[in-house]
């Protein structure tokens, strides 16, 4: 089984994260950098998957330079190869440029049988990259996995809803995203760390995938952040005395507050 699974460096979410104050993306200089966790779950996945069954898999990160550091993990963890696309012009990207650049990506490797994603990134909290990734492929989305099994050539996974479990299943290949209740991610072992040093890494720009430039980054998004202001100071609550009259104090704060 060839799977594909894709890894994204976040601010790590102890770190303090701000936008820039030239064109209001998020500085990603100023905070720590991490694996995003639920990306080492989808990782942890294609790895059990590739244990019960065989077959290579391979981390697709697209990033800035330090966006190596999430490959290299996803290797230390056990995967095959890595693919990261890097270029400048991809600063500010959205979605769906984010989700068309995978696209291509994902197209530069031979016999994809299955694309596994997290839900959502920690640091834009979208939860749209994997649709979209799956409608560009043509190929079916299993998505909020709990659970994932294959049998052959069928895929199934279980999804929790609040009225119960859904069973959804597919033909591979198909585009899987998993919540944080899949798995419990392996930390990598010392011979994982020192195997991962001689994996190969092919690094790919905006050209090598046949994008054209001015249709990516903020050019080419859908949408643009105008203004940005920090949070202001949270106020101290104001205080209520009782003298036999609190009730009627504080039903009268909450009709200000319009709360009743």
């Amino acid at each position: 089984m060839n799977i594909v699974v894709l890894v994204k460096l976040v601010p790590d979410t102890y770190s303090e994260r701000k936008l820039s104050d030239t064109d209001h993306t998020l500085d990603r200089d100023s905070a720590d950098a991490v694996l995003d966790e639920i990306n080492e779950r989808a990782v942890e996945e294609a790895l059990q998957l590739k244990e019960a069954h065989g077959g290579e898999v391979t981390a697709l990160c697209v990033g800035p330079d330090r966006a190596v550091d999430a490959v290299r993990k996803a290797l230390q963890m056990g995967a095959d190869k890595a693919v990261h696309v890097s270029d400048a012009a991809l600063h500010g990207s959205d979605v769906i440029t984010t989700a068309k650049v995978l696209a291509k990506a994902v197209g530069t490797i031979d016999g994809v049988d299955l694309v596994i994603a997290g839900n959502e990134a920690s640091d834009g909290r979208a939860g749209a990259v994997p649709a979209i990734l799956a409608e560009l492929l043509g190929l079916p989305q299993l998505t909020h996995a709990n659970k994932v099994t294959v049998e052959g050539d069928t895929i199934t996974v279980e999804r929790a809803t609040d009225d119960g479990v859904l069973h959804l299943q597919a033909t591979l290949p198909a585009l899987v995203s998993v919540s944080e209740k899949i798995n419990e991610p392996r930390y990598p072992s010392f011979k994982g760390i020192m195997a991962a040093k001689k994996k190969p890494i092919t690094t790919l720009t905006v050209a090598d995938l046949g994008l054209d430039p001015a249709g990516v980054g903020l050019s080419g998004a859908w949408t643009a952040v105008l203004e940005a202001a920090p949070k202001p100071p949270r106020t101290a609550g104001e205080r209520v005395e009782d003298n036999g009259d609190g009730g009627t104090k504080i039903a009268e704060y909450l009709v200000g507050q319009k709360l009743i």
